[in-house]
């Protein structure tokens, strides 16, 4: 008989949790609280203030599509109280983990309400998106926590206007740049939200699909090059993490520049540039602007 990898990681599951003390709760007492994405885990961080602790299940510089999770992954999700997840199809690897281990009503996806365009889940970029993610997690970090439902209201209005602040400096930022020269290559489909916020056109993509474990055909890359030509684009822009190198034969053969640094799904390190929610949008609108202008 076959046993898939996610039947073994229950298997794993059930003999650690023999041997084990409880998990789900931290050594406050409080609720354990996992966050899917670093940013994720750091807008939610925001809403639970200091009352709650929220870990981010995926470390910091990994790219959320092509995530696989450990047996350990499977532990953390299944003696979580809450796992605050994107949703609209990013963390499709749980679906799987859901079957073999439950834990379905455990689930909160902070971008219920948002409407997918195309089946993009890339809300995050457009930061007025966020707002939605927000009221939320708030209420779910209620419901799992009534004594706290003030608290959470209070830090859930302070981030949203924040956020807010922010987003109107984007559009500030922005306009900047004049309106034919808003174009936008990147390494795959991630961006949509964010151009159509701040009056950007997507001109294409390396990989023309939502998730990096697509790959384009080779009439793809030929069209994307002479659409490149005609518009005269200066630069190609990349997320961290992501290769490179189909970016590079593109620069080669049509004179662009490449940024290989854009902050998109993941925080950077603590003492790097992107290390909240906040601080990502910024560094990637001033390193967009930078180079369009």
């Amino acid at each position: 008989m076959r046993i898939s990898k996610f039947t073994l990681f229950g298997m794993v599951l059930l003999l650690f949790s023999a041997c084990q003390p409880p998990a789900s709760s931290s050594t406050n007492n409080s609720p354990a609280i996992l966050a899917a994405e670093s940013f994720l885990a750091d807008i939610a961080q925001n809403v639970a203030g200091t009352r709650l602790k929220v870990e981010a299940l995926m470390p910091v510089g990994l790219d959320p599509h092509s995530f696989e999770p450990t047996p350990r992954d499977v532990i953390k999700i299944a003696d979580c109280q809450l796992l605050i997840i994107n949703g609209a199809g990013m963390e499709a690897w749980l679906q799987t983990i859901i079957d073999n281990v439950g834990g379905a009503e455990k689930i909160l996806d902070a971008s219920s309400g948002l409407t997918a365009v195309n089946g993009d889940p890339h809300f995050w970029l457009d930061p007025h998106n966020v707002i939605q993610y927000v009221t939320n997690i708030r209420d779910g970090l209620t419901a799992l926590d009534p004594p706290g439902r003030d608290e959470y209201a209070v830090n859930a209005s302070h981030y949203i206007l924040k956020l807010q602040e922010l987003d109107a400096w984007i559009s500030a930022q922005t306009q900047t740049i004049p309106v034919e020269q808003r174009l936008l290559v990147t390494n795959h489909e991630t961006f949509g939200y964010f151009a159509t916020r701040y009056g950007f056109s997507i001109l294409g993509s390396i990989i023309p699909a939502f998730s990096t474990d697509a790959a384009p055909s080779a009439l793809e890359l030929i069209q994307l090059m002479n659409a490149i030509r005609t518009n005269q684009l200066k630069v190609i822009f990349l997320e961290t993490g992501s290769n490179p190198q189909l970016a590079e034969q593109i620069a080669a053969e049509t004179g662009v520049r490449v940024i290989s640094e854009l902050y998109d799904h993941s925080l950077s390190a603590a003492d790097g540039k992107a290390p909240t929610y906040l601080a990502m949008m910024k560094y990637n609108v001033e390193t967009i602007v930078s180079a369009l202008k």
